[in-house]
C-alpha cells in the first residue's frame, strides 16, 4: 500500500495542540502535537519531565474524534487545571496545567481557537454557556460597582459586607446558597452536568472492570476445558452466568444514567447498543461515532452488495450455524457480518495473492491461519482457483475454526474489544495488529476507541471495520435502515 493510504482517519480533524513546558530548565521547551500523547517521566512518554513530582505515566491528552480531553493517568501527586485537580476534563483554547502542586508547569493552546476572556476560569466538569464561580463571585461580593448592577445584586453586596463585619461561618453559608440560588437555572445545568460526567466516569469503570472480569473467566475457561473435568465445567458455567447477571445490570445502570436519552432516535440507540455488543463502552464512543457509522450505512445503501451477500447467506443455510459457533464460544453472533464483507458469502470466493498467500473460503483464512485452526488447503495453495480439495472451502469446519480464532484475538491480543478483533482479522501490508501489540494490555486502554485516538491506521482496516460495524447495525433492524431484509441472525436460542 502507498504512502498516501497511510494516513491518519479522524472522525473529525483534530486542531494542533501547543505545549509549552516550564519544568524548572533554563529554557522552557515547545511541542506540537496533532494526535493523541502522553505526559510523564517515563521516556515513553511523547512529553517526557524528569521531575520527582511527575509520576511516570502522569497524564494524556487525548483526541476523541471530536474534541480534545485531559484525562489524569491516576498520577501520585494529581492535575491541576487552572488551579483545580482534576482527573478527567474538557481542553478548551488555553489551560494551565500544574503536575502536582508546586510541580512543573505546561501551557496547553488549541491553535486557531479564539480564547475567551473567561475562558481560564472555566472549571473542569461545568458547562461553559454558563457562568464561572469566580464570575459570580465578582458580580455578587465586589467591593466597589462595577456598572449597573440590580436590586438582587445589591441586596447580596449588602448582605456580604453584613456577613464580613460579623466573621461568621454561618452567615457564609447563607451568602453561598443565596448565590447559587441567582445563578438559577444556570447552577442546574452545571450541578446536573458535573453529576452526569461523574455518573459517566462511574459506568466507564463498571465497563471495564466486567471487561477484565471476563477476560479472567476466558483465560481460566481455556484450561479447563482442556483437562475435561465435569466439575469444574460446571463451576465455569456459573461464572458464566454471574458474568451475564453483572452485564444486565451494567444495562440497567447506562438505562437509569439517561446516556440515550428520550430524545436520541432509534437509529443511534441501535448505534449505541451494538457498540457495546462488540465490547465497546458506549459511554466513552467518540463524539463523531455516530455519524461516521450512518455514513457507511448510505455506503450499504448506495448498492445491492448488502442485499445479495444476505440472500446468499439465506440460500445456503449460513446465519443459523455462524450463530450458533460464535455464541458456543461467548463471542457476539454479529460476527457474522465479518464473513459478509470477507467474501459476500460466495462460497467459491478467492482473494488476490499476497505475502501471506491466497486466502480462501466465506471467512478468507489464509494458508498458516488455516493450518493453525486445523484445515487443511487443498494442492491449489498457491492458485488463485476454487479447490475443492480445500477445507477452507467445508463451510462448517472453517466456520468453527473461525470461531476459534475470533475467540483467541478477543480473549488475548484485543482485550474484549470485538472492533479491535475485526481490525487485527484484517491482515494486509499495513498490519494494524502491531499497533495494537503496542497499546497497554488491559481493556480500558486496549481498544477501538483508543486505536483511533493513538495510531495512524491504514484507510482499508479503517474502512474495513466502519463497513462491518455499519452492516451489523443495518442487520438489527433493516428496514427501519431502508433495507428489505429480516435480521439474519435473530438468536435461534431465544426462538
Amino acid at each position: 500500500m502507498n504512502s498516501k493510504d497511510d494516513k491518519t482517519v479522524w472522525l473529525k480533524p483534530p486542531v494542533p495542540v501547543t505545549v509549552r513546558v516550564e519544568d524548572g530548565s533554563a529554557v522552557p521547551r515547545e511541542l506540537r502535537f496533532t494526535e493523541s500523547f502522553r505526559i510523564g517521566r517515563d521516556k515513553g512518554c511523547e512529553v517526557q519531565i524528569k521531575n520527582p513530582a511527575v509520576s511516570k505515566s502522569h497524564l494524556e491528552v487525548r483526541f476523541d474524534g471530536d474534541r480534545w480531553h485531559l484525562r489524569d493517568l491516576n498520577s501520585s501527586n494529581g492535575t491541576y487545571l487552572n488551579g483545580v485537580r482534576i482527573q478527567e476534563a474538557p481542553l478548551s483554547a488555553k489551560v494551565k496545567l500544574e503536575l502536582g502542586k508546586g510541580g512543573p508547569i505546561l501551557w496547553l493552546t488549541l491553535e486557531g481557537i479564539e480564547e475567551r476572556s473567561d475562558q481560564a476560569e472555566i472549571l473542569p466538569g461545568r458547562s461553559e454557556s454558563s457562568p464561572s464561580m469566580t464570575q459570580v463571585i465578582q458580580r455578587y461580593f465586589a467591593k466597589s460597582p462595577s456598572g449597573n448592577v440590580g436590586e438582587h445584586t445589591m441586596t447580596i453586596r449588602r448582605a456580604f459586607e453584613r456577613v464580613s463585619r460579623k466573621q461568621s461561618r454561618k452567615y457564609w453559608t447563607i451568602i453561598a446558597v443565596a448565590a447559587i440560588l441567582l445563578i438559577g437555572a444556570g447552577g442546574v445545568v452545571v450541578y446536573q452536568q458535573i453529576k452526569l460526567q461523574n455518573l459517566k466516569y462511574m459506568a466507564a469503570d463498571i465497563f471495564y472492570t466486567m471487561k477484565t472480569l471476563e477476560l479472567q473467566v476466558a483465560q481460566i475457561e481455556s484450561v479447563v476445558l482442556a483437562t475435561a473435568n465435569p466439575s469444574q465445567r460446571v463451576e465455569m458455567a456459573s461464572k458464566r452466568a454471574q458474568l451475564q447477571e453483572m452485564e444486565n445490570r451494567y444495562a440497567e445502570f447506562v438505562d437509569e444514567l439517561g446516556l440515550y436519552g428520550k430524545k436520541m432516535s432509534e437509529e443511534d440507540r441501535i448505534i449505541l447498543r451494538t457498540a457495546r455488543i462488540f465490547g465497546e463502552c458506549e459511554v466513552n464512543m467518540p463524539a463523531g461515532f455516530v455519524r461516521e457509522v450512518r455514513s457507511y450505512i448510505e455506503k450499504w445503501k448506495s448498492s445491492d452488495r448488502l442485499n445479495e451477500a444476505i440472500r446468499r447467506a439465506e440460500t445456503n443455510g449460513y446465519a443459523h450455524p455462524v450463530t450458533e459457533e460464535m455464541l458456543a464460544n461467548h463471542l457476539p453472533p454479529q460476527f457474522f457480518y465479518l464473513a459478509l464483507k470477507e467474501s459476500g458469502f460466495d462460497d467459491r470466493s478467492v482473494g488476490p495473492k499476497t505475502r501471506y498467500g491466497i486466502a480462501k473460503g466465506v471467512w478468507q483464512f489464509i494458508p498458516p491461519t488455516a493450518i493453525k485452526y486445523g484445515l487443511r488447503p487443498g494442492p491449489l495453495l498457491e492458485v488463485r482457483r476454487y479447490d475443492p480439495r480445500d477445507e477452507r472451502y467445508d463451510f462448517e469446519k472453517a466456520t468453527r475454526a473461525a470461531a476459534r480464532y475470533l475467540k483467541d484475538i478477543y480473549s488475548t491480543e484485543a482485550q474484549a474489544s470485538g472492533l479491535l478483533v475485526i481490525a487485527s482479522y484484517n491482515w494486509g501490508e499495513n498490519n494494524v495488529r502491531e499497533m495494537i501489540h503496542r497499546m497497554p494490555e488491559n481493556p480500558r486502554e486496549r481498544n477501538f476507541w483508543r486505536l483511533l485516538e493513538r495510531y495512524k491506521i491504514p484507510q482499508e482496516t479503517y474502512d474495513y471495520v466502519f463497513y462491518i460495524f455499519s452492516a451489523a447495525v443495518i442487520g438489527e433492524n433493516p428496514r427501519l435502515f431502508g433495507f428489505d431484509f429480516n435480521n439474519p441472525i435473530s438468536n435461534p436460542r431465544d426462538e
